[in-house]
């Protein structure tokens, strides 16, 4: 009777009794887990099969992320040769939670972490099980950051149960990565910001290291360790919180951009420091009449006067002169490195930006470019597509009178400091021209655009713009400023911009962005003073 039995035994129902075996087996040793801690956890079928289908040589976990106190008790209570093994792995934690997120990023958990070095590391059979990260800086520096990892090699017997140990390799710690992220600066940017949508990029002038990469709407890297769960990732996407927008957000810079026009038109030889432009309040360009903010115009103005009241009708003049236009526009923003991406240590940079030419135009079937192209490009709007990161930088070049800034996240000191990553390429450009424009960029902080950056004994050359793009059937408003500080000694160059998101919010680079900037700011000079035993700078610019 029993050979009969054997013989009508079904493959499926060995293999379902073997199942159920090992899930009593490992249920067993989880109850007295369960009378430690007072829990009533159970082990899945599912999660036993898949285990020893899968991971037989690895151990099958059976409580993850425990209560500090829970392992206290365990540690304190499970022998310390019983089948059952308390294992420990860090896990990020990050006090500032949302601070900083998008620049820091965050790790995942991987079997595909790099190979350690012991006999049988080609061998299929072998798993690894480790974190690597994803974004930002951990993504970057993952290689320094990660170590070595540790591992066993095991002989088996033909049903995969190990037999024999052949070799133990123990892990080896990552390197550290010391961020020029300043904590203080980059808070005081993002409590500015608030819950508006935007970017805030700070650079430090000298060396090229990044202050501060605020980006919002953010997120709060606690939630995403040790992983991320799906409602977690889902309502971070669906605020649209991914994207680091002062790397990969493309945007019109606005008046900003008039910096460059006017460099432009000096090159040129089409002004000069003392050229005078009248403004009537609109120009016609073609069949179409261009207007200033200012309908009733500005009447007569130098370049200095048109920055601090950021007169469109003057820079439109500039772009339309003999000799500029986009040509001569598009090489002086070319130089600066508006075209291409700053290469900061980050991952997902965009390489999107766009710094149009008349090539660029008909390449994509858009037709000619026009007059009106040039008038539109002269004030930072048309085609022209930037991140906010390039515009710090382009503001950090112009403060040391240069055209390339290279920022870096990371901070080194003593024998290892980074010298000025920078290429050394002057700004051409006479020295009465440029005090002209960084007079006029001074004065705009004092009385003009971008008043509301102005703190009192501390000297600051600024530069805001209000641009418009089209979203569906709505136009949007951005919000920008660029500026640094001092005036004397530049140290600091910074670049705000805030999204409008809905057709009416009335968002102006003056009163929206200039306020962001100016809270940053006035924590650099507090710092900066504490630091030197004194104010900073005065208020005043040297002729």
């Amino acid at each position: 009777l029993v050979r009969e039995a054997r013989a009508t035994e079904k493959p499926e129902d060995r293999d379902d009794l073997q199942v159920e075996a090992r899930r009593t087996v490992v249920q067993n040793y989880l109850d007295r887990i369960n009378r430690i801690l007072n829990r009533s956890d159970t082990v899945r079928r599912r999660q036993v099969e898949r285990h020893f289908r899968q991971n037989l040589l690895l151990p099958l976990p059976l409580i993850r992320d425990l209560e500090p106190e829970e392992y206290a008790l365990l540690v304190e209570q499970i022998p310390i040769d019983s089948p059952i093994q308390i294992h420990t792995k860090s896990a990020r934690f990050y006090p500032n939670r949302s601070t900083a997120a998008h620049a820091l990023g965050f790790v995942k958990t991987t079997d595909k972490v790099p190979k350690i070095g012991v006999p049988g590391s080609e061998w299929r059979t072998l798993t690894f099980k480790g974190t690597i990260g994803v974004t930002g800086v951990e993504q970057s520096f993952n290689q320094q950051l990660i170590g070595i990892s540790g591992g066993e090699t095991w002989v088996v017997d033909p049903s995969g149960f190990q037999y024999q140990s052949i070799e133990r390799k123990l892990p080896v710690a990552g390197g550290n990565i010391i961020v020029s992220i300043d904590i203080d600066l980059q808070q005081a940017a993002e409590n500015a910001l608030g819950e508006k949508t935007g970017a805030v990029a700070a650079i430090n002038v000298k060396n090229g290291e990044v202050y501060v990469l605020a980006s919002k709407p953010d997120f709060d890297l606690n939630l995403l360790s040790p992983f991320i769960p799906q409602k977690v990732f889902s309502e971070i996407t669906a605020r649209g919180a991914w994207l680091n927008r002062a790397t990969a957000g493309l945007y019109p810079p606005g008046s900003a951009f008039k910096i460059i026009t006017a460099i432009a038109g000096f090159d040129a030889g089409a002004i000069a420091p003392d050229t005078i432009i009248d403004c009537t309040g609109s120009i016609r360009v073609g069949n179409r009449i261009f207007s200033c903010h200012n309908p009733a115009g500005h009447g007569p103005m130098g370049l200095e006067i048109a920055i601090v009241k950021s007169c469109n009708v003057f820079f439109y003049e500039i772009g339309l002169r003999t000799g500029v236009g986009v040509d001569r526009i598009s090489a002086v923003a070319r130089r600066f490195g508006l075209d291409l991406p700053t290469g900061i240590e980050l991952p997902n940079e965009t390489r999107r930006m766009i710094v149009p030419s008349r090539e660029w135009k008909e390449q994509r079937g858009l037709g000619h470019w026009y007059s009106g192209d040039d008038a539109n490009l002269a004030i930072g709007q048309g085609y022209l597509r930037v991140t906010p990161l390039q515009m710090a930088c382009m503001t950090a070049s112009l403060a040391r009178k240069e055209l390339r800034t290279r920022p870096t996240l990371v901070h080194q000191e003593g024998a290892n400091a980074i010298r000025i990553r920078r290429d050394r390429q002057p700004l051409d450009l006479s020295e009465a021209s440029y005090r002209r424009i960084i007079n006029g960029m001074y004065q705009a902080a004092q009385i003009g655009t971008a008043r509301l950056v102005r703190i009192p004994g501390f000297s600051i050359a600024a530069k805001t713009g209000t641009a418009q793009v089209r979203a569906g059937k709505e136009n949007l408003t951005l919000a920008w400023f660029i500026g640094f500080a001092p005036v004397e000694d530049p140290e600091i160059a910074v670049a705000v911009v805030v999204e409008g998101t809905e057709p009416d919010d009335d968002y102006a680079g003056g009163k929206t962005a200039a306020p962001i900037a100016r809270e940053l700011l006035e924590r650099f000079r507090t710092k900066a003073d504490r630091s030197r035993g004194g104010p900073l700078a005065i208020d005043a610019i040297p002729r």
